[in-house]
């Protein structure tokens, strides 16, 4: 690292660019964004250095990350630079390959001979100019790992700290040996800030009050007393009282609630800060406390905020999150204690640092503060499990859900392990679990009704029948559901952007920041195991690869309940559309799921093809029914030739089509009972859709009655009686023909529809029944399709021939 910040640092490299590039006239036209771009490496160069030699001294956190922002924006600059400088590299070697190599045994002309050269040295520039911002692009990357690596291993080595147990002599040995030393430290902060103090009040003039200070202090009691109150008052007056219900507002209010918590101890705490500062009544050494207590003030607000908006435990009709009234009520004073608490670790921290205290001091604080956490906690957790207990006995409110039980086991075991972690020694460790716990609950809550409130408003903004969506429809011809369907994938993008945005602010108080991301990273590099065709196989990797699948298919079934529950409601697809959509959604999410898996194992797409074309031999001929099927499934839900709902005819088997998956259909029949039918005979055979074409059903009624019957009085009460039958539709209207005469009688064939196939039997029935009570009262003699036998003798033995066949009919 030394030898390429020297090289990087002697500047032959830019003297040689420098010279080459305002030697000749056609790099002169090139002159200032060249120059440009040299003083951006220089400057890039610069940085480097300084991030280099500020290394090599004893680094806070803070100036850590300023460092590593610095060795970033030197990497993008260098990046940029080389770029831009590789473009004005191939435009040279462009001039040079037009002038071609030099012919052998040929002079070339003079100015020729110049050109050449002259491109030559620019050539040289340039390319020495790229290598050097790629080689400063390379070390600051160098810098920013060697950064992370130090904050992973600051932040490991915090966390695995031990000492003696809080339950050991040794432990309280220590504590009680560096307590004098520890109190004439307090002792001398608190007497030199007096002191100051002191100092500035005499300097003042005879009755010159410190006004600054004073009016600090009305406004610190103003703002967080009355002021908050009114500001809520205000929000509550606009959102809620004698305004129409709705989503928007409930959300509104919460989010409302939080800034108000939030804002005002932050800007009350300011106040009174600066109002000491503004008066000079501010000690050097207490500056570093007055600002933890402006951070301490605003942390406890904002965790008293966000957990009283999600409670809502005054205005129960106004809470987002769905909790009992009982559970608010109870929960409350927890919440409360923990902002006193944040409060007090804050202050605690920033006194430990500002007084120099002693590592034993700073240990015990440590253990003081994990176990009130860890009180404070279990409390919480045995009140939620009592108030579950209630509500199963009383058989009231809401059943509690699978994913709350699962946090709820989570967070017991996060509280046992912190506190079987603070009895052995490892109170560092006990103490992060502890206020991770504590900050995800806040972050946690804050995410849950922000992400409600962008879900209340997208989908509230985006509808159909809102002034934005009825504005749409008519302006860009949209149809309503496509309006609709804008606000749902709005609403998930942006609670995607806000999960993720949470997830990545869950480690940053706790000063883990991107040394956390690398340790996570690296975890791979710990076990090498064993490599078998370029891929390593390993309990860590397996292990990897197993939480991945998990994570992938925890993924696929989160999307599949959003595009279930809320995306394909808000499109115009019917039942077997939205089933067709899902099941292929599934089942190319949980693909991806595998292949996903597969790679963090180290298993390139080209090995999984590669698997995937060997594995087609054994499908080919041990599994050809199962593929088929599974191929025949896909032209199912890809054609639709056959969707859920319709009414169809398998064989001699009718029913209605129930499911539809990618294996099998499943038709019900009439008497309740289930067909399961492969895909691939639905496919590959003749299947009767009655309602493919169109969902209505037709009845056909057939008699006949004797010739000398009126035939036209036969007819019109025909007609008549369908019309009469309420199941009958005018639209295709009802039909009679005569459809033949034979053997004396009139053959009549009569046609209805009805809405529905299904409804074709019962109504056929009915009209048969008003037909023969009819003609009944008319006296007409009503029979089936004639019919003729015909018989034929057996010829006699004796040759003699006899009449050969006689007729009869009936």
């Amino acid at each position: 690292m030394d030898i390429i910040i020297r090289l990087l640092r002697a500047g032959w490299i830019a003297g040689m660019l420098a010279a080459a590039l305002f030697a000749s006239t056609p790099a002169a036209a090139q002159a200032t964004p060249i120059a440009t771009l040299t003083a951006q490496l220089a400057q890039a160069e610069r940085d480097v250095a300084s991030v280099d030699a500020a290394l090599d001294r004893r680094v806070d956190p803070d100036d850590r990350l300023a460092l590593r922002t610095k060795a970033l924006a030197a990497k993008d600059a260098a990046t940029d630079a080389a770029g831009r400088l590789q473009d004005q590299l191939s435009l040279v070697d462009a001039k040079v390959a037009q002038l071609g190599a030099p012919a052998a045994g040929v002079s070339e002309a003079a100015d020729i001979r110049a050109q050449r050269a002259d491109l030559a040295r620019q050539h040289a520039a340039l390319d020495s100019a790229v290598k050097r911002g790629r080689l400063l692009g390379v070390t600051a990357q160098q810098l920013v790992d060697e950064i992370a690596q130090g904050q992973a291993a600051q932040f490991s080595e915090r966390l695995s700290a031990h000492s003696p147990s809080p339950l050991s002599p040794a432990f309280w040995r220590a504590v009680l040996l560096s307590a004098p030393r520890d109190l004439r430290r307090v002792s001398a902060f608190v007497t030199s800030g007096t002191t100051q103090v002191r100092a500035q009040l005499r300097s003042r003039a005879r009755g010159q009050l410190p006004w600054q200070a004073l009016l600090g202090a009305v406004m610190f009691v103003a703002l967080l007393g009355p002021g908050r109150l009114a500001l809520r008052r205000v929000g509550k007056r606009f959102l809620i009282d004698g305004a129409p219900g709705h989503r928007v507002r409930r959300s509104g209010f919460a989010i409302w609630r939080i800034a108000v918590g939030t804002l005002a101890p932050l800007l009350a705490s300011f106040m009174l800060v600066q109002g000491l500062r503004w008066a000079r009544l501010e000690p050097t050494s207490w500056s570093p406390l007055l600002d933890g207590l402006v951070a301490a003030i605003t942390f406890a607000g904002l965790t008293a905020s966000v957990t009283g908006a999600l409670l809502m435990r005054t205005q129960p009709s106004w809470r987002v999150a769905a909790i009992g009234d009982a559970a608010a009520t109870r929960l409350r004073p927890f919440s409360l204690l923990l902002a006193g608490l944040s409060f007090v670790t804050i202050m605690v921290e920033v006194f430990n640092r500002a007084v120099n205290a002693s590592g034993a001091a700073r240990v015990a604080s440590q253990a003081a503060e994990a176990s009130l956490h860890l009180l404070l906690l279990a409390a919480t957790l045995l009140a939620l499990g009592r108030l579950r207990a209630e509500q199963a006995r009383d058989e009231q409110g809401e059943t509690t859900r699978a994913g709350l039980a699962a946090v709820t086991l989570l967070a017991w075991a996060v509280v046992l392990v912190a506190g079987g972690a603070l009895l052995i020694g490892y109170i560092g460790f006990s103490l992060f679990l502890v206020q991770l716990l504590a900050w995800g609950v806040v972050l946690g809550s804050g995410a849950y009704l922000l992400m409600a409130a962008i879900d209340d408003i997208a989908t509230s903004l985006f509808k159909r029948s809102s002034a934005t969506g009825r504005t749409l429809v008519r302006a860009l011809g949209l149809r309503g559901s496509s309006v609709d369907q804008f606000g749902v994938l709005l609403s998930g993008c942006l609670r995607v952007v806000v999960a993720l945005t949470s997830i990545g602010l869950l480690l940053s108080p706790f000063g883990a920041g991107n040394g956390v991301s690398t340790l996570f990273g690296r975890v791979g590099t710990l076990a090498q195991g064993v490599e078998v065709g370029g891929v390593a196989i390993s309990p860590g990797t397996i292990v990897r690869g197993l939480v991945v699948l998990f994570v992938g298919l925890a993924l696929v079934r989160a999307f599949m309940g959003w595009l279930e529950g809320r995306y394909l409601p808000a499109t115009d697809l019917d039942g077997s559309g939205r089933n067709s959509v899902s099941l292929v959604a599934r089942y190319v999410g949980v693909a991806l799921a595998v292949i996903w898996a597969l790679a963090s194992l180290g298993i390139g797409v080209e090995r999984i093809a590669l698997l995937l074309s060997a594995l087609s031999v054994g499908i080919g001929f041990g599994l050809q029914a199962i593929t088929s099927n599974f191929v025949s499934g896909l032209i199912l839900l890809a054609e639709r030739p056959i969707k859920i709902g319709d009414l169809v005819r398998v064989g001699t088997d009718e029913g209605d089509v129930k499911r539809i998956s990618v294996r099998s259909t499943e038709i019900e029949l009439a008497d309740h009972s289930t067909l399961i039918v492969p895909n691939s005979e639905l496919i590959t055979k003749s299947v009767l859709n009655k309602t493919l074409a169109s969902p209505l059903g037709r009845i056909q009624i057939q008699f006949s009655v004797p010739l000398g019957t009126d035939a036209a009085r036969v007819r019109a009460i025909v007609l008549a009686i369908f019309t009469a039958e309420a199941a009958v539709l005018d639209d295709p209207a009802p039909s009679a023909f005569v459809d033949s005469i034979a053997d004396g009688r009139i053959l009549f064939n009569c046609f209805a529809h009805v809405e529905t196939p299904r409804a074709a039997y019962p109504t056929r029935s009915s009209v048969f029944m008003a037909l023969l009570g009819r003609f009944h009262d008319e006296g007409i003699d009503i029979g089936t399709v004639p019919q003729r036998l015909e018989m034929v003798a057996a010829a006699p033995r004796d040759g003699a021939r006899g009449p050969e066949r006689g007729d009869a009919r009936d």
